[in-house]
């Protein structure tokens, strides 16, 4: 068979996968494969034995990654494309293969009214893999282990930003369309390669937003909840009914978002937007240090968490009471001074530095509103800010604790697969500290002093693993606000706050 043939068969076989895995209506079969013809110039076509859609041919997979690859090999060696293109033209015949966003708006509908808002989120997020835009192959790859409570990823796909400045570079859009990178017209925009992306509309406190998958995602079925109209994201009393209106609709689901703060998290600053996911994170699970109740709301208890950051969680089974407590909170935190402790909620010139992070899951006690306190102050000491990872832990972890890592899911970066390797060859031949990774003194001597000469290459990768976590652990401990829980108690008992009996 020669190349050109070879990509007939190819998109043959993507075209029979797109009937089997994304709703492509074999009566449509003819029209796609000529679209995607008139791509590449072909007004010719060899046809294949038998139809496409009745079933994979006879050891055909359906695996979309092996289908692409030989789609890119045969159209890049029959001359249709140079082999570097590969990834873009596999982007533009999935845009084609995927259905339109109406179509798939009236299937999640259907499926949401049959089997619940759970189900038709799973159904949402198989066809985002199936369609490509979801990488799951790629998440499958990046390590993960759970270490000091906490789950610990290495992220082989997602860049590096060491400071703000940087993200908000690789989150700017040059020529204002669309506006950011998470604007609802970024839906199969070929300028950034989002020919596959498709969103599903959600309804959060009587205005329109959208739901996506994230394409790299950090846990199951990652995504984020975007305004629909391109506005600052901010945290208030409307915070915390959008996010309650979301986890009634997607029970399963947890949603929150960042303090909307710079130099707190990686977010995009100027565009309203949540994240959440069918994953339920570390801190969810947190035991509570301490119980607090308000005489005026009897139906709530506030935990204080047994957390390294500073964090609280509203607990109740009335919506009304989760919106007023938490409320009634985040005023008094962006107020709230303390000299001695670093806390400062403006600037000097009148910024304003404190912010919550909120979280909210529905559980058998209810909702459960867990509430981060965040401060973006920075000093000579701490110029990235002194509620930041401190500078001894920037080996590992330099970028802005997020939202995500705040509840105990840390995305470390991709360079750390080969910096640690070289640690462990070291420390398994019983060698020195690589120069090369000479900045990872700190972890090296706790390394050598945990494993004690043991030099079983196991015994290492599990002290690396252990040490991971252990700074991770740290670097919430330096996120906290308060750095006692005494601290934490105190500033509800300002509030009227009691003790729970």
């Amino acid at each position: 068979m020669n190349a050109l043939d070879e990509t007939y068969a190819a998109i043959d076989a993507l075209i029979g996968y797109a009937v089997r895995r994304l709703d492509l209506d074999p009566r449509n079969e003819d029209w796609t494969r000529n679209r995607i013809l008139e791509l590449y110039g072909l007004d010719s076509y060899d046809v294949s034995d038998g139809p496409t859609g009745d079933g994979a041919t006879s050891g055909e997979t359906d695996d979309i990654n092996v289908l692409l690859d030989r789609f890119r090999t045969a159209a890049a060696t029959a001359g249709l494309f140079g082999a570097e293109d590969g990834a873009v033209q596999a982007d533009i015949v999935m845009g084609l293969l995927s259905r339109c966003p109406a179509d798939l708006q009236d299937r999640f509908a259907a499926i949401e009214r049959e089997r619940g808002g759970k189900e038709a989120m799973r159904w949402f997020y198989d066809y985002c893999v199936a369609n490509t835009y979801v990488k799951r192959a790629q998440l499958d790859a990046n390590p993960r282990f759970d270490s000091h409570g906490l789950v610990v990823t290495i992220n082989l796909a997602k860049p590096e930003f060491k400071n703000m400045a940087k993200a908000a570079a690789g989150n700017a859009v040059a020529g204002g369309y669309p506006k950011c990178t998470i604007c609802h017209e970024n839906e199969g925009f070929a300028g950034r390669n989002k020919r596959t992306l498709r969103t599903m509309p959600v309804m959060l406190g009587g205005e329109p937003w959208f739901w996506q998958f994230s394409p790299y995602g950090y846990f199951n079925e990652h995504g984020i909840c975007v305004n629909t109209a391109h506005t600052p994201m901010h945290v208030d009393r409307d915070t915390f009914v959008q996010l309650l209106d979301f986890v009634d609709r997607f029970p399963g689901y947890f949603l929150g978002c960042n303090a909307a703060l710079p130099r707190i998290g990686g977010s995009v600053l100027a565009h309203d937007h949540y994240q959440g996911g069918g994953e339920s994170l570390p801190m969810h699970k947190a035991s509570a240090w301490g119980a607090m109740r308000l005489p005026a709301h009897p139906d709530a208890t506030v935990e204080i968490l047994d957390w390294p950051g500073t964090a609280v969680r509203v607990v109740s089974a009335s919506r009304e009471t989760i919106v007023e407590v938490g409320d009634m909170i985040r005023r008094a935190w962006i107020e709230y001074d303390d000299p001695a402790a670093d806390i400062a909620s403006h600037d000097a010139d009148g910024n304003r530095q404190s912010a919550l992070s909120p979280s909210v899951i529905v559980t058998d006690r209810g909702y459960e509103m867990s509430l981060i306190f965040r401060n973006n102050a920075v000093s000579e000491t701490y110029p990235d800010g002194i509620f930041h990872a401190h500078p001894e832990y920037y080996p590992v972890k330099q970028e802005p604790i997020g939202l995500i890592e705040a509840q105990g899911l840390f995305i470390l970066p991709g360079r750390l697969v080969e910096q640690l390797g070289a640690i462990e060859d070291a420390l398994v031949s019983g060698g020195d500290l690589p120069d090369a990774v000479g900045e990872f003194a700190l972890e090296w001597e706790e390394l050598t002093a945990a494993l004690a000469g043991n030099r079983e290459r196991e015994a290492v990768r599990a002290a690396i693993r252990e040490e991971l976590g252990s700074v991770c652990e740290r670097i919430l401990g330096n996120t906290a606000v308060f750095k006692t829980k005494e601290q934490t108690r105190g500033f509800l008992a300002s509030l009227g706050f009691v003790e729970a009996e």
